[in-house]
């Protein structure tokens, strides 16, 4: 079954568990949108409030004296829009989540990035378990060629769904369905997830095309019952 997975684009760590909180009971697992104001114009949190130096919930969360939002009934991706991802991997490992989404058009040393304590055999892995996934994002505009010696690596791909990304509501990026269906030719066990411009139209099209995994923002915040939307995108 085709996973569908809430987008939570956090203004502070109070929208943060608001939004968690309409969605906990629904779904496994959550993803937040991270945007430094760098890689991508708009922020969320933590870099709303301070950044990750400076925001005592971070620094409660990092140093694991705080959980997650819900973390008993809620798992969480996290999507790193920010600039030089690899001199930050090891700030975002301690918060627990159980997947890490890097852009790869966000990378600018990538012997810094692969050679990482992360990608080293087994890193991830606990009692022969990966706790930790780790996914590429592409954006449209970007050659598929740019990601695929690096799929190997890592265990999903994540396909922009919008060319304007950091937003959302954007509109979906016809090209996208035929990026998603070459992935899914070339590598048929391949996690693909698509993420902006997911919506009870595009959903479809998605799964057709290969998509294993569907993250919607707008679709299911946008809506006065998340849990119905979420059903809805299902049945889609």
């Amino acid at each position: 079954m085709i996973e569908i997975i809430p987008a939570i684009m956090p203004d502070s760590y109070d929208d943060l568990v608001q939004k968690a909180g309409r969605v906990r009971g629904h779904v496994p697992l959550a993803q937040i949108d991270i945007m430094d104001g760098v890689f991508v114009r708009s922020k969320s949190w933590p870099y709303t409030t301070g950044g990750v130096k400076k925001d005592a919930h971070f620094f409660a969360l990092s140093a694991q004296d705080e959980g997650m939002p819900f973390w008993e009934v809620l798992d969480y991706e996290i999507d790193l829009m920010i600039a030089e991802p690899e001199k930050h991997i090891d700030e975002w490992l301690p918060l627990g989540a159980s997947r890490l989404i890097f852009h790869i058009e966000a990378i600018k040393d990538p012997a810094l990035f692969w050679g990482n304590a992360i990608f080293q055999e087994g890193a991830r892995d606990v009692g022969g378990d990966k706790v930790v996934e780790v996914g590429l994002a592409i954006n449209p505009d970007t050659p598929l060629e740019t990601l695929l010696p690096h799929i190997p690596k890592v265990e999903f791909v994540q396909c922009m769904g919008i060319a304007k990304i950091g937003y959302q509501g954007e509109p979906f990026d016809e090209r996208v369905p035929e990026r998603v269906n070459q992935l899914r030719m070339k590598y048929p066990n391949l996690k693909i997830s698509i993420d902006g411009g997911v919506n009870f139209e595009t959903a479809k099209l998605l799964k057709q095309a290969g998509a294993t995994r569907l993250v919607a923002g707008s679709a299911i915040f946008g809506t006065e019952d998340p849990k119905a939307a979420i059903e809805e995108l299902r049945r889609v």
